[in-house]
């Protein structure tokens, strides 16, 4: 798995989660949710991404869009 997949599926993995806990727990779990998309709104429009140098340092192989 490169980086880019990576990083894809930690995004939904989260988003899937705000989701889920939202319904289940707490309203306030949906602000996860939020946080989510603005993040990775926030990537696409700098190129910088938090999760994947997190990713990163863990050795997961680059991709083509997070260098």
């Amino acid at each position: 798995m490169n980086l880019d997949r990576a990083v894809l599926a930690f995004a939904g993995l989260v988003v899937l989660a705000g989701l889920a806990l939202g319904y289940l727990v707490s309203p306030y779990w949906y602000l996860l949710t939020a946080f989510a998309g603005l993040n990775m709104l926030q990537a696409s429009i700098t190129g910088f991404c938090p999760a994947a140098m997190i990713f990163k340092m863990f050795g997961v192989k680059e991709g083509c869009a997070f260098k």
